[in-house]
């Protein structure tokens, strides 16, 4: 998949959680389509390897790691794309990960860190990028040449139809449809489309067995991940594609919200999990 001259050739794309899994593979779909690509991930060496990655297939990338629950990292992020690249066209809020635990079963502390990851982060990040995308917009139209801009905003089923253990990601997955369907008009004005994309089971690190043995570290603790080995398998029976998508398949959802044949379509879910319906 090397980078040639494509749909979205002179944009820049800002994509959280791109060091890994579907956020990595986003980076290099929309790399490879011609996007500029500000890279974030919690932790630098991930980071720095979707760089690298990007690098070597004839694109241009830059690293930000960071943590995007601290306060003042939008802020960061943002200014990192205009610094490098003197422009922003797209975001995508891709950052997270789970923390598992029936109701009564989790604390306050596992509750805000869910909605401070997949809620608060993609809020504070595109707050950040106001000022730029209003000024930008209303400058191209005083030109006569508008610029459609593009936020892709991440979601779950469980956002959708909950999902037992999950109370704090399906929560926060489902306020991020407000969000998407909120800022849709608010920035509808100024040429900006505003998408979510809601995934079902996506091959990840997270969406592993359990039994693994495999974890995370997030601000010093150590967070197991993965799925229960008997639900996972009953989860793929369910799904009528027959199996679990990939992080490329993942990508491509992503990527259809980004181009242009998209520019009049705004406020909408995008369901990627293989045909599960409701």
């Amino acid at each position: 998949m090397e980078v040639d001259i494509g749909k979205l050739e002179g944009k820049v794309a800002v994509i959280s959680g791109a060091g890994r899994g579907i956020g990595r593979a986003v980076a290099l779909k929309l790399a490879a389509d011609g996007a500029q690509v500000v890279v974030n991930d919690l932790d630098g060496e991930p980071a720095a390897d979707t760089v690298a990655e990007i690098g070597r297939l004839g694109g241009s990338a830059i690293a930000c790691p960071g943590d995007v629950v601290a306060v003042q990292f939008g802020e960061q992020l943002v200014t990192s794309a205009l610094d490098a690249f003197k422009r922003l066209d797209i975001i995508v809020n891709a950052a997270g990960y789970t923390w598992d635990h029936v109701i009564q079963k989790t604390s306050d502390e596992q509750w805000y860190a869910m909605i401070d990851v997949h809620l608060t982060a993609p809020f504070r990040i595109l707050r950040a990028a106001a000022p730029y995308i209003r000024d930008a917009a209303k400058r191209e139209i005083a030109e006569g040449k508008p610029v459609c801009r593009k936020v892709v905003n991440i979601s779950s089923l469980a956002g959708l139809d909950g999902n037992v253990g999950q109370i704090a990601y399906a929560a926060a997955k489902a306020g991020i449809n407000g969000i998407t369907k909120t800022l849709c008009k608010e920035w509808g004005r100024y040429n900006v489309t505003v998408n979510t994309v809601a995934f079902g089971l996506i091959k990840t690190r997270l969406s592993g067995s359990l039994a693994a043995g495999n974890s995370i570290e997030v601000g010093g603790k150590q967070i197991a991940i993965g799925v229960n080995p008997t639900l996972l398998q009953r989860l793929e029976t369910t799904i009528p594609l027959g199996r679990a998508g990939t992080p490329e398949e993942a990508a491509g959802a992503v990527y259809l919200f980004c181009i242009p044949e998209s520019d009049y379509v705004s406020g909408q879910m995008l369901v990627c999990g293989g045909g599960v319906t409701f």
